[in-house]
């Protein structure tokens, strides 16, 4: 599968194909900007590099990134080049001449409420009569139907507009036909192979129309047709218009992208009552509304009326000029919001069980689940849910026994093209359309399980394991300097963000923290500051709390994120708000000196934690008894050269006998992490090593006394020198290991005709020494010191058998 978008020189991450010693949760795709093309953006519209980076790697020149830049000097398409709209306006003004009954037909969804408005206010403003219908989602289901026809034309209707919906309703067209009912149909849906026969056919993708824009939502035709309509472009629609194009997720560039930036504008001032109203109920300043506003706070309680109710709500909200009735109903739809909310919290619980217990990702490529009882309504949204959990194309039904049917939503991912592959099954979906990316459709319940199958066959042709690991965008790989307010300020000239011109993520390597700490109530954000030539970066993470504990403290971080600026008491400072972050190199956790011991190794997976022990009794001493099992004890160098543990957490739980211990594990295995608890029952370090003038003094001393009793008298004579009876002890065994003495039951005394010896000849002294050695290097060290230890090994730098030796 092609990632890659053809005007972009990217790559995947050399560390997210599994040498990272801290993975991301994603695939990384970087672009690489061409350095010529960024110079002349940078020169040409004297913008700042970081910029120009972003526009050339969207594939712009200077011509089309002065345009983007600049769309208040553009102008909307003609209206009449759009197939069709000849006829359709040739007819509304007859209808309109003539006073005919016009009915518009729209969709329970924000483009369709939006679309249904739109329409409907140009419709009112050229006299005509006028009114709108929305099916409803639970007893109609989704698009035209039969029964709707046949009532409106019992109402006395004779002209009806579809928006938003119609593509595919091609029986009903043919009633329409029998009942002399006109039909206009306007839609932006992917046209089928067949189309209905309707007396004209808005549709920027119909087969014979060239318009030059082919991406606007439901309400972009709608708007169009007003525009044709009305004679102008219809300024006081573009807010209502943004609110569609945006809710809907359709491409932001072109004409969309003019449609929702001037849109925003006009929401910005609005004095529609039922916008300020729901405005206010969410707490937002108007002044500050932008494409989030909609896309998270306008846009879902539009969606949520006609999600667990009739849609009509959210027009009247649209349309009323009434400000008490505009609070009414902006309290009422914020109340199905909630109610929203909570079904789908429920309704995705009892998804994922259905997916864990039948349906598990790693056996199923696409994911088709159903039961009965569920809530049509919000079906889409669980759908988006188990997306985003398990990163599979996604099907949920809701089963009516009574009527023997399934209704679903389904959401795709990357690569998997959904209205492609549903359209192979039209023979057991009477009803379906939507997009590529998500779709809506109607199946008997005897098919279901022949769609999953068909579905993951496909997937199977069409998908690999990489595809199912999510990808990120990154457009941009900056320095630290690199990200000011003016750049950041500058890149908000490219918003209104959204579908194909997403918010910019860009790419910082090699960070350097000069703090880290979890945020929030529970915990579960990230806080981190950067550091780099005496510069800092703030930066915040949401849900990324659990890394805390993954980064150890001179980690040097790459992390992916979002620039802004970061506002309080009036000083204002870049920070990046963090999608992702990795850590190249192999961590060194140092633990030396904690005493929750265990706590740490809980929380460590315990199919990557490897525990080592160099003494037995180490289990014993410090009451890890529980991981006996789990403890590999290293007590000779041929078992540390056995050891093999790839990329595992290897903790050191206490202090080898020999460094070369170590050094043969690691010279031979790459961890990505080193826990080192290096726990010790006694130092060495801070007793007493007796100078050779001890050694001196108590030669002297055994000479003077001839018999000495080292078990009586021994802690007399360490009292009066000032040493430990250890020393004593000490000094007595490394004479007795080089023949200097004789030990009898307690008593020592000189040997007769002692060889002469150097002190480091005894074992003791060896040991003494070799162990105080290894405290000054793993207990007492620096936590860089320690860790240059390792790299050093690492880089092959000491190797073993220099360790040895």
């Amino acid at each position: 599968m092609q990632l890659l978008k053809p005007q972009y020189h990217s790559c995947i991450i050399g560390w997210l194909r599994g040498d990272v010693m801290l993975k991301a949760k994603t695939r990384w795709k970087v672009s690489e900007s061409d350095k010529h093309k960024v110079d002349e953006l940078v020169e040409q519209l004297h913008i700042t590099p970081l910029v120009a980076s972003l526009l050339v790697n969207r594939g712009m020149t200077v011509e089309t990134a002065r345009e983007f830049l600049n769309t208040e000097h553009l102008q909307f398409h003609d209206p009449y080049l759009l197939d069709g709209m000849d006829d359709a306006i040739n007819r509304i003004r007859h209808a309109i001449n003539n006073k005919e009954r016009i009915l518009i037909f729209g969709d329970y969804d924000a483009d369709g409420v939006s679309s249904t408005t739109v329409l409907l206010t140009a419709l009112l403003e050229c006299g005509a009569d006028a009114e709108f219908y929305i099916p409803n989602r639970f007893t109609e289901g989704y698009g035209p139907n039969e029964k709707a026809y046949r009532w409106a034309k019992q109402e006395g209707f004779s002209l009806l507009i579809t928006v938003d919906t119609g593509i595919s309703a091609i029986h009903e067209a043919e009633v329409a036909r029998e009942l002399g009912l006109d039909v206009i149909i306007t839609d932006h849906h992917e046209p089928g192979p067949v189309l209905p026969h309707a007396y004209a056919i808005i549709h920027p993708k119909k087969p014979t129309c060239l318009y030059p824009f082919k991406d606007l939502a439901g309400v972009g035709v709608a708007f169009k047709l007003a525009h044709a309509l009305l004679g102008v472009v219809p300024e006081s629609l573009l807010e209502i218009a943004a609110i569609g194009t945006i809710a809907d997720l359709v491409p932001l560039h072109g004409e969309n992208r003019l449609l929702a930036s001037h849109g925003i504008k006009k929401l910005q001032t609005t004095n529609r009552v039922g916008i300020k109203a729901l405005l206010d109920l969410c707490g937002i300043n108007q002044a500050e509304v932008n494409e989030e506003t909609i896309g998270f706070a306008i846009g879902p309680r539009i969606n949520a009326v006609g999600r667990l109710e009739s849609a009509d709500p959210a027009v009247h909200l649209l349309m009323t000029t009434d400000s008490v009735e505009a609070k009414e109903l902006a309290q009422e739809i914020d109340e199905l919001n909630k109610q929203r909310q909570q079904l789908v919290s429920e309704m995705a619980q009892e998804a994922i069980q259905e997916v864990e217990n039948f349906y598990p990702p790693e056996e199923n490529g696409v994911l088709v689940i159903a039961k009965e009882g569920w809530n049509p309504g919000v079906i889409g949204i669980v759908a988006s849910k188990l997306v985003e959990r398990y990163y599979r194309p996604t099907i949920v039904l809701s089963i009516d026994r009574e009527k023997g049917v399934a209704k679903g939503s389904a959401r795709s991912i990357v690569g998997f093209n959904l209205y492609e592959n549903l359209s192979t099954c039209r023979e057991i979906l009477p009803h379906f359309g939507g997009h590529p990316m998500a779709a809506g459709m109607t199946l008997n319940i005897e098919d279901v399980d022949e769609l999953r199958a068909r579905l993951n066959k496909l997937a199977t042709e069409q998908l690999t394991a990489d595809d199912f690991v999510p990808v990120t965008e990154v457009e941009v790989v900056c320095e630290m300097d690199e990200v000011t307010l003016e750049a950041i300020n500058e890149m908000g000239k490219l918003a209104p963000f959204g579908m194909n011109n997403p918010k910019p993520k860009v790419l910082i390597k090699d960070l350097s923290m000069a703090n880290i700490r979890r945020i929030g109530s529970d915990k579960n954000h990230l806080k981190i500051v950067f550091e780099k030539d005496g510069q800092s970066l703030d930066s915040v993470g949401f849900g990324l709390g659990e890394k805390y504990n993954e980064i150890s403290p001179i980690s040097k971080i790459s992390v992916v994120g979002e620039l802004s600026i970061n506002e309080w008491n009036n000083f204002r400072k870049p920070q990046i708000m963090l999608n992702d972050l990795a850590v190249e190199e192999w961590q060194l956790f140092d633990m030396r000196g904690i005493k929750a011991v265990k706590t740490t190794i809980e929380q460590l997976p315990r199919e990557k934690r490897k525990l080592i022990a160099f003494n037995q009794e180490t289990i014993t001493i410090h009451n890890l008894n529980e991981y006996r099992e789990e403890i590999m004890i290293i007590d000779q160098v041929e078992k540390a050269i056995e050891y093999t543990g790839g990329e595992d957490y290897v903790c050191l739980l206490d202090l080898p006998k020999d460094g070369a211990f170590v050094t043969a594990i690691f010279s031979r295995n790459s961890p990505s992490r080193v826990y080192t608890f290096f726990l010790n029952q006694q130092s060495h370090f801070f007793s007493t090593i007796p100078t050779r003038d001890h050694f001196k003094w108590f030669y002297a001393f055994l000479a003077k006394k001839g018999r000495f009793d080292l078990k009586r008298h021994g802690a007399d004579l360490a009292k009066h020198k000032g040493w430990t009876i250890e020393t004593i002890n000490f000094m007595s065994k490394v004479f007795f290991e080089l023949e200097f003495v004789k030990i009898d039951e307690g008593f020592i005394t000189l040997s007769n005709h002692a060889a002469k010896r150097d002190l480091s000849e005894s074992k003791t002294y060896q040991e003494k020494q070799r162990q105080i050695e290894l405290e000054n290097k793993f207990l007492y060290s620096s936590y860089q010191q320690l860790k240059e230890w390792f790299d050093a090994i690492n880089k092959g730098s000491l190797t073993f058998e220099e360790a040895i030796n």
